[in-house]
Order: C-alpha cells, then structure tokens, then sequence
C-alpha cells in the first residue's frame, strides 16, 4: 500500500478519524507511517448532499418564479404629473465658466447675491451659456472650472429654463470605485473579481427589480424576499463557488432572513410603525398613494440586514471546515463547540457594528432628541425612534440566530465531508490539507506504557484517537 493514500473511515461521523502511524510488521518490513482511514467512502456524505439539494433546488426555483411573476417591467408613472416635483426632471450637463458678486435686486440692505455663468455641454442647446443669479442663503458655492447639474425645464421662460441643481461628481465618484475595484482585485484576485460581478449583479437586481416592484404596488415583503434570497444566491455561490460549504451558508442565511421577516411583521404591526416619518417616504407616498409603507419599512429591514448574515453565515461556515480539515478526527459536536466559541466573538463584534451602523445613519436624528426637553422614555417609544430601535433589534436577533443555527448545520456536514489526500484535495478545494499522523513518542508512562499506547494495548496496535488542535476533548 502506497504512503499517503488516504481512504474515508465508515461510521456516523461523530467520532474521531482512524489516522494512525504503522510500526514494521511482516507485510511492512520497512518501518513507515502515513494517514490511513479503513474502508470506502462514508456514504453519508453524498446523502447529506443530496437532503441539502433536496432543500435548495426548490428554493432557487421558487425565487426564479418569484423574478418572473413579479417583475415590474420598469418604473410606473406617478399621480405627481410630468413635474415628479423635481425629482424625474431632465437634465443637462455644463460647466461654470465665470462668478461675480453684485447686490441682491429688489433688496435694501447690503445682501450680496453672486451670478453664475454656466455653458452648457450637453442637452438640446449645448453650448449656449446661461447665467443664474444665486442667493446669499444658497448651499452651492461654485468657481470657474467647477462641473455642474442644471434641471432642464422647456416650458419655461427662456431665462428660467436651467437651474443649477446639484455638483457634477461623476469623475471623482468613478476614480473612487476604481480605486476601490482595484484594491479589492489587488488583494482579493479572482475571489475579489467575483465579488466585483456579484455587486454588480446585486445593485441590478435592486434597481430593476426591488425598486420598480414595489413602485407598481406589489407586496413590499414579498418582493423584498424574492429580491433579497436571488441577490443572496447569486452573491454567495458566484464568490464562494457550488459546494456544501456554501450551500449550508445559504441555508443559515436563509433561516434567519425569515426569522427576520417574521419578528419584523409582529413587531411593526405590535408598535404601530407606519413607516412615514421622514420628508422622502411622505413624498413617496404622495406620487404613489397605493404603496404601504409599513411594508417598505419591513422591507428594508430584510435587505439591511441580507449583508450582515451573510458576513456571519460565510464566516462560521468556513470556520468549521477549516477546523475539520486541521483534524479529521473531530466530529460533529466537537466541530460545534469549537465553532461556537469562535461565533461568540463574531456576534459581540457583528452586533455592535450594527448599532453603530443604524446610530450613524441617524446621527442628526440623535443630535436634536439629545437637546430636547423629552424624558428618554418618550423619546425612545416616539415613532421616528421605535422605528430605528425595532430596525436595530429585529436585525440582530436575526444575526444572533444565524451563529448557532449555521454552526450546527456546518458542524453536521462537515464531520461526513470528506477529507481529500495531502497535497492534492484539499489544496484544490481551498482548505488545509490533511496533516500526517505522527507517531506519539515512545516515553514511559508511569505504568510502564509508552504514552502513544494506551495501557494494556499491544506496541503496534493503532491506538484511534490522533491528538488535534485547541477545540478537541478527550473524553
């Protein structure tokens, strides 16, 4: 029998590996050792493959049908008319050409206004130069040179057509993401290239699904999980590949995007959030009177929190199967508690990053409560709070859910997963390769034993039970 050839030891998984050193016998008159596990393949592991395609096929078919059902087709119009209140008007590109300070007209007092000479560079009239007169109280401070937005509104008076709405930051935006695309290449190489794609992908399926679904009215939650589970599949078997060590993330994901939903849907309709506390969702829901907004809110609660969990599913997941490949020998409940221990760090990390994530978006919010004259229970259970507070809380529960849910499963996949032969298997799969028994020193125990060999046991007999790394009980 050649060194190194490694075989699966049948049995339920739980128990430690037979990796072993051989002393010389008859048949090995040269003395020599290597992993050897007795017998075939564990059968167990293609089963649990199958129970975890069992699961998943249907689910992905399930959301490929949700796409096709629910696929708005573009942007409904809007009852706010051709206007959109600004927000749907065209617009051009141009350029400001020259600034100049004169005295505000029609006031009396010493206001300085400044007019902007801006020529355009793209729309109907391009290259006709424009000029707006600008108030002391304006937010845009502009220069020659600077890129500018202007609103284009035809049927206006000539003088009145164009407005600077907004600064032109397309070229200095682009050189960001690039820099951000290279450095995620630079480090990440192809697992940052695919991560790139499923961005991409990501934001697509926002923007020509999710967005324009719930516009035409559609159930906000149901369109949130249909969106939410494709950008999931999508994101994580593009950068982590077809494999059962990606399928149990998405499983875990899964598992906990629902407990999402559901505490999400008790608890809004339990405090009574009617997810209409800002100027934006108040005039949403005037273009759009037929929207619930409540269920925009659950929505984005789903989608928030889609980001974190796979984070944390990905993370214990691959934890587990490292710990697997550093010793075969662990079984499911030693692979448990050893991820368990490394989930635990990972939740007092996750959890406050998500609170302080929540608290920065709402940092204004925050600055004007902390100079009122409300008690902190008042202002706590007042609705634009309760919103963020139920956002942050269903969020994390789900998070915490995810640790032990996504651990087991790992635990229980992994401890049947095949461990491929040194060098070869597992160097191509991404994980460690499987580490060589050593033989156990031959020093004298206290019986008169050698330690490698337990008492009473013949010398040469495989003793079963290899040493491992921080995580393994002997028992």
């Amino acid at each position: 029998m050649a060194a190194g050839h490694d075989q699966q030891q049948p049995g339920d998984g739980d128990g430690p590996a037979l990796a072993h050193s051989h002393a010389p016998s008859p048949s090995h008159g040269h003395g020599h050792s290597h992993a050897h596990h007795h017998g075939p393949a564990a059968p167990a592991s293609a089963r649990l493959r199958r129970v975890i395609a069992a699961v998943l096929v249907p689910f992905a078919v399930a959301v490929v049908a949700g796409l096709v059902v629910l696929w708005p087709g573009g942007v409904p119009p809007h009852s706010g008319g051709a206007s959109g209140i600004g927000f749907d008007q065209k617009t051009v590109h141009g350029t400001v050409v020259a600034t100049a300070q004169a005295p505000c007209q029609g006031d009396a007092g010493t206001a300085v206004c400044t007019k902007v000479s801006v020529r355009l560079t793209s729309g109907p009239e391009a290259g006709r130069t424009v000029r707006q007169t600008l108030n002391p109280d304006g937010t845009g401070r502009w220069s020659a040179g600077d890129k500018v937005i202007l609103t284009d509104s035809p049927g206006a008076p000539p003088e009145l057509r164009y407005a600077i709405a907004d600064a032109d930051r397309a070229v200095p935006m682009a050189a960001l993401a690039a820099v951000f695309a290279l450095a995620v290449v630079a480090v990440g190489r192809l697992r940052g290239l695919t991560a790139l794609v499923a961005l991409v992908v990501s934001f697509a399926i926002l923007t020509l699904f999710i967005l324009p679904a719930v516009l035409h009215g559609q159930n906000p939650l149901l369109v949130a999980v249909v969106g939410g589970s494709a950008i999931m599949l999508v994101a994580l078997y593009l950068c982590h590949g077809l494999s059962a060590r990606t399928s149990v993330a998405v499983i875990g994901t899964l598992s906990s995007l629902a407990l999402i939903g559901v505490l999400g849907e008790v608890f809004i309709g339990l405090t009574k959030l009617t997810g209409n506390t800002s100027d934006e969702t108040a005039l949403v829901h005037s273009l759009y009177p037929g929207i619930r907004l409540d269920g925009v809110l659950l929505a984005g609660v789903i989608i928030g929190s889609l980001g974190v969990l796979d984070d944390v599913t990905v993370t214990q997941t691959s934890a587990v199967w490292e710990l697997r490949a550093a010793n075969p020998g662990l079984g499911a409940r030693q692979l448990y508690r050893a991820g368990i221990r490394i989930g635990r760090d990972h939740i007092a990390s996750t959890v406050n990053t998500l609170v302080m994530a929540y608290a920065g978006a709402a940092l204004p919010l925050l600055l004007l409560f902390s100079i009122s004259q409300r008690d902190v229970g008042s202002v706590a259970t007042s609705e634009i709070v309760a919103e963020e507070i139920v956002r942050t809380l269903v969020g994390s529960i789900g998070l915490v859910a995810s640790v032990p849910v996504t651990t087991a499963l790992a635990a229980l996949v992994a401890s049947r997963d095949r461990v491929g032969p040194v060098g070869r298997s597992r160097r191509a799969r991404g994980g460690l390769p499987t580490p060589a028994a050593v033989p156990a020193p031959a020093t004298a125990a206290p019986d008169g034993a050698p330690t490698g060999t337990p008492a009473g046991t013949p010398a040469g007999t495989p003793t079963g039970t290899p040493t491992g790394p921080v995580g393994h009980r002997r028992r």
